[in-house]
């Protein structure tokens, strides 16, 4: 059983240095055709228009592959920001709406109150209700603050 785990983990591990190496391969390839590319561009605007034409048609491209990646970074962050503040409401929906709907809690609710007795445990609920709510109202005002970007 040992021999079967340790066998698993060497595998994915051998697979996973192959498929990195062929990445990062892939990634050097095709970071020397970049600059060939590059290269050629700019001495074709260099021959035609001239050294200064040459360097501003390049920092041009440039800034605008920098400001679609600055753009791009921006719209995932925002999304990313978005779809936790939504799992995070449903979350909550969810753990209150399946504390209330377990038939077992009911149960032992029920069970505590009659082994207790109704007029000792109203005082009891009072004060817990209370404090839920001051719990409930400290950490709004924690997610109110935390909102603000911090940019």
């Amino acid at each position: 059983m040992l021999q079967r785990i340790i066998d698993g983990i060497s595998a994915s591990t051998g697979t996973t240095v192959r498929l990195t190496s062929l990445a990062a391969g892939a990634a050097l390839a095709l970071f020397i055709t970049t600059g060939f590319l590059c290269a050629a561009a700019f001495i074709s605007v260099l021959q035609t228009y001239g050294p200064v034409q040459a360097c501003l048609a390049g920092a041009g491209i440039f800034f605008l592959l920098t400001l679609a990646a600055a753009g791009s970074y921006w719209g995932y962050k925002r999304e990313m920001r978005k779809r936790a503040r939504i799992a995070a409401e449903r979350a909550a929906k969810s753990a209150a709406s399946s504390m209330l709907a377990d038939p077992m809690l009911l149960a032992t609710g029920l069970q505590i109150a009659r082994a207790i007795g109704i007029k000792r445990l109203l005082p009891i609920l009072a004060i817990g209700g209370v404090a839920l709510g001051i719990m409930a109202s400290r950490a709004g005002a924690s997610d109110e603050a935390s909102a603000e970007p911090a940019e």
